[in-house]
């Protein structure tokens, strides 16, 4: 961990337990103040049981701007997906998805491409090689994304260890484009729409016109706070009306598969770990783009950074746990005295 993110942790560890409602809200205040030693972070919105509590841009930005959310986009998608299952549109996660995109599988695709299911795209369990990474550039360069993630050779069986790859999310969203015949933001802006305050700003498309499943994706770090509160609130929107299913929520939640380089349990395009002795779901972009929604809180946090520089070897992705433990640890003590 950079020596910088380093400090940052012992200052944090440093911080008093909290004793009141009143120093419950200064510590907010206070956390945030020593999260603009942080560099890369660029906004920071908590809400509490809906309401947002505290809030801070930095550097100049603002949390109602638009801002490339990255790889946090992948919870969108995937809740694109539990809502076509839920409408019919898509038979289930089991779904085989060869039959779905037969015209784009290679001349002589590999048998264990008929196996490929919805579920394993959504799990990152696809088995083809990610497309991710390293790897990211070459795949975009490729004239026909979704050949191209097709024609991936297998590092793993379908079903097997996490192969965490932007490919398997554009795949659903060619998937959605093809069983709906609408694009995937038209989707989006139907089904999430009557959702306050969640508006997708600018999303970008492949060779082919579809949008891209899980990446290049901006909305504001309040409008991605209101499709976390959707997650927190089971599915349901503050005024009563059901978005989502609560199954789907919880089949999204439910941990599958494994990231190996931070070992935290991943669903359907959510992650999830405990920070400060609570159970956190999130979903995490390139560069530090967080969505944390704390159920046993009643508490959702949004964190955007720089989206150009790497947040999980530097240290800034844990530097950014660290700073939602200390947000838990606050709302904690507020709670109690509540």
């Amino acid at each position: 961990m950079p020596l910088r993110s380093a400090l940052f942790a012992l200052i944090l560890l440093a911080t008093p337990a909290f004793a009141s409602q009143d120093e419950s809200a200064a510590a907010l205040r206070a956390v945030l103040d020593r999260a603009q030693a942080l560099e890369p972070l660029e906004t920071v919105v908590i809400a509490q049981g809906g309401r947002i509590i505290a809030e801070r841009g930095y550097r100049g930005h603002k949390t109602t701007a638009p801002a490339p959310v990255m790889s946090a986009s992948k919870s969108i998608i995937a809740a694109l997906v539990g809502i076509a299952i839920d409408k019919g549109v898509l038979e289930g996660t089991d779904q085989p998805i060869a039959p779905l995109l037969a015209d784009q599988l290679p001349a002589k695709p590999d048998p264990r491409l008929k196996t490929v299911t919805i579920g394993n795209l959504l799990s990152m369990q696809a088995g083809l090689r990610s497309t991710s990474g390293p790897r990211y550039g070459a795949w975009i360069s490729r004239g026909n994304w979704v050949k191209a993630a097709l024609a991936q050779p297998f590092d793993d069986a379908p079903g097997g260890r996490m192969v965490y790859s932007t490919g398997s999310s554009h795949l659903l969203s060619a998937i959605l484009t093809r069983q709906t015949g609408r694009s995937t933001l038209a989707l989006a802006r139907d089904w999430l729409g009557p959702l306050e305050g969640f508006a997708i700003a600018s999303w970008q498309r492949d060779p082919q016109g579809i949008y891209v499943g899980g990446n290049l994706m901006a909305m504001s770090p309040r409008s991605l706070l209101a499709f976390g509160e959707l997650f927190r609130l089971n599915g349901v929107t503050p005024d009563g009306k059901r978005l989502i299913s609560a199954t789907w929520i919880a089949e999204s939640w439910k941990p599958r598969t494994a990231s190996r380089w931070t070992g935290d349990d991943y669903g359907y395009g959510w992650f999830s770990r405990e920070i400060a002795g609570q159970e956190v779901r999130y979903g995490w972009g390139y560069g530090g783009q967080m969505l944390y929604v704390v159920p046993a809180l009643g508490l959702t946090v949004v964190m955007t950074s720089d989206a150009d520089s790497p947040s999980g070897r530097t240290g800034h992705r844990d530097a950014l746990h660290a700073v939602l433990g200390e947000i838990i640890a606050a709302v904690s003590e507020k709670t109690a005295a509540d």
